[in-house]
């Protein structure tokens, strides 16, 4: 079981995300937007942070600097979700130290497959019945 950071200034995010960790037996904490996100990570130190990059007032790309300088949290696997799809964009969050980026809309079953392999952990099986 690890513990996950969801960083995101809208609730709908982070409840989805929630649900989709929680199948995989992770415990999930939520912090809405940027600076309660720096704020959440440092105090709670998270296995792994899956990050909004377009949010009001702190950024994603203020959290990804904020996390990497800090010695205790630079080694902490990041995904940064982003409504963004320009190359430059996703090179830029890479080069910040963004482990992944994915786009939104997304697949919340995918990114917590995603985050399962930034941690080195084998996936979870589905239990689903198919149609």
């Amino acid at each position: 079981m690890a513990r996950v950071l969801v960083i995101d200034d809208e609730d709908v995010i982070g409840a989805v995300l929630r649900y989709a960790f929680l199948e995989q037996g992770h415990e999930t904490l939520v912090a809405e937007g940027g600076r309660r996100g720096i704020e959440r990570a440092l105090l709670e130190r998270p296995d792994a942070i899956v990050l909004d990059l377009m949010m009001p007032g702190v950024t994603g790309h203020d959290v990804l600097a904020a996390l990497r300088d800090d010695a205790a949290e630079d080694d902490v696997p990041i995904l940064v979700l982003t409504a963004v799809t320009q190359i430059r964009e996703r090179q830029r969050c890479l080069a910040e130290g963004a482990d992944k980026v994915m786009t939104k809309p997304f697949d919340p079953r995918e990114v917590a497959s995603v985050v399962d392999g930034m941690l080195n952990l084998p996936p979870v099986p589905s239990f689903r019945r198919s149609a």
